[in-house]
């Protein structure tokens, strides 16, 4: 029998992106996030997420499910492994894709549902927390990294 699957968001649950919000704290344009998302690279790790994830997968196999774009795939691989994060199925927002992170993501976890059991979800954004739980989706919010 599989084992049940522990969904963690990257950007704000284990990468600490608060160095690179100033590029979407005026404006909510493409390009903005565009740049946003390409300082993901030089992400510290956060402790919290990090050791919630190490723990989880001990138990629970771990997919990252992340709104970065699919074009980011290399540079997020390689930023996991650097930081001896559990391995694990990595979904990524389609490039070009302009669906709302906090839509893309209760969709991708809805998917997830129909194959295995969902453990539970740790995400940062208070808007994704409360779409999983008005779904009655097991879910943790992130809120170690201060913003």
């Amino acid at each position: 029998m599989p084992r049940a699957i522990a969904v963690f968001d990257i950007d704000g649950t284990v990468a600490d992106a608060r160095h690179r919000l100033h590029h979407i704290a005026e404006t909510d344009k493409h390009e903005n996030w565009v740049r946003f998302f390409d300082a993901a690279a030089d992400d510290p790790p956060l402790a919290e997420g990090v050791a919630r994830a190490r723990r989880l997968a001990e138990t629970y196999d771990i997919v990252w499910l992340t709104a970065r774009p699919e074009r980011l795939r290399p540079m997020t691989e390689r930023w996991l492994a650097e930081h001896d994060l559990p391995a694990g199925r990595l979904l990524m927002l389609p490039d070009g894709e302009r669906t709302l992170a906090r839509r893309y993501k209760l969709d991708a976890v809805r998917r997830l549902a129909e194959e295995r059991e969902i453990a539970v979800v740790v995400d940062d954004d208070p808007r994704v927390v409360a779409l999983l739980e008005e779904a009655k989706i097991p879910v943790v919010r992130a809120d170690w990294s201060g913003h």
